[in-house]
């Protein structure tokens, strides 16, 4: 595996809301280091040759809005991604899925339309889109109604708000999700506290606070960790071939492009969100 050249811009500046959905990916990045910021820790490093940047920036909207500024402003990046883990909307999806979408959506904004990923094998593109909200979506019912009323094929909580910041910057978007929940399933009513930004104790402290009040949710939060952990798997292997398939270009330094952006690290967001 060679190293990319450290003068390059990056062909990726990946977004990603939980540590659970980079850390697979991660693991498989050389050379990577950090740069702490204000709010967030912007990390880059080399992809089968390729020099990409991620973040890791929490669940919602507001926060991957911030990441993604932080990217585009910091990095410049060649492309941006928002990566993770989605809710299936259309019972065609299976739990495992890997999802791209031709357009993110969102109840009450204009359509964007998102960058197509070439097709890679065992990867399901929706052209319905991608739909965001600003809650866990935990019962069949309710994917049912949002589906119903916007028509996405699949839902999360940051991927409208990357690519509004991307398209601010005329930087092309993409989406690649693992549907972590098929549209029938049922989720467990504090997995919303559970992906709420917090330290690893008070995760913790979450999960067990759970199962104090429902001793059954043991087996069910055990299950999602071990479904968490081959959907990051999945989600790395589609990183990996997207990675492959962009070209490497760009010449704008990490330096430079700091000292373009003003400030990054010691500063970011900035700009008018």
């Amino acid at each position: 595996m060679t190293t990319a050249p450290h003068n390059t811009r990056p062909v990726l500046g990946i977004v990603f809301a939980l540590d659970t959905e980079a850390d697979a990916f991660a693991s498989r990045v050389q050379g990577s280091k950090s740069l702490q910021g204000a709010e967030f820790s912007i990390h880059e490093g080399n992809l089968h040759g390729q020099p990409v940047a991620w973040v890791v920036c929490g669940a919602g909207m507001a926060r991957a809005q911030r990441a993604a500024r932080a990217l585009c402003d910091g990095h410049q990046p060649l492309h941006v991604l928002s990566a993770g883990f989605a809710g299936g909307l259309d019972p065609s999806l299976p739990r495992g899925s890997l999802v791209t979408a031709a357009k993110a959506l969102r109840e009450g904004e204009l359509p964007i339309e998102l960058s197509r990923l070439a097709h890679m094998p065992g990867t399901t593109e929706c052209p319905e889109g991608i739909v965001t909200v600003d809650a866990v979506v935990t019962t069949a019912a309710a994917k049912q109604a949002l589906k119903a009323a916007i028509g996405a094929r699949f839902v999360d909580m940051e991927t409208y708000a990357v690519a509004r910041v991307a398209s601010g910057c005329g930087i092309p978007c993409l989406s690649l999700r693992v549907v972590s929940d098929a549209a029938g399933d049922e989720l467990p009513a504090d997995i919303a506290r559970l992906v709420a930004p917090q330290s690893a104790m008070r995760r913790v402290g979450a999960a067990l606070a759970a199962i104090g009040r429902k001793p059954t949710a043991a087996a069910t939060l055990w299950r999602l960790w071990e479904h968490a952990v081959v959907d990051g798997r999945t989600l790395a292997d589609g990183l990996e071939a997207v990675c492959r398939g962009l070209p490497v270009c760009g010449a704008l330094s990490t330096s430079q492009a700091v000292e373009k952006s003003g400030s990054f690290p010691a500063g970011f967001p900035r700009g008018k969100e």
